[in-house]
């Protein structure tokens, strides 16, 4: 699936199941939980924390989803094509950073 048709497809759900999109304030807020759920996460499998017993550090793939689900909804509503911008954003990452990480010498 490509980005032009993750954002129809979740326009579509909205549309369908979701009545409206919720604000963008809203959303920004919805967004920052969600990566806050990734972090836990990640703290727990991949860092230093520990796990509670209520704890689920197997759900990464399906938090990583729900960031990328509200990453849309904010793109769809503030009109902003993620496949051009991404593109760009690959771009300009490739002429400012093109031989930045291969002479850290911290990367070697």
């Amino acid at each position: 699936m490509d980005l032009k048709n993750a954002q129809k497809l979740v326009d579509q759900w909205i549309n369908l199941h979701g009545v409206r999109y919720f604000n963008e304030l809203t959303n920004m807020a919805i967004l920052s939980e969600e990566v806050g759920e990734v972090a836990r996460i990640i703290a727990r499998k991949y860092g230093e924390q520990s796990s509670k017993n209520d704890d689920n550090t197997e759900n990464l793939a399906d938090e990583l989803s729900d960031v990328l689900f509200v990453l849309i909804c904010l793109a769809n509503q503030t009109g902003i094509n993620l496949e051009k911008s991404f593109q760009q954003n690959l771009d300009k990452k490739t002429e400012r950073d093109k031989n930045r990480h291969k002479s850290n010498t911290k990367l070697k």
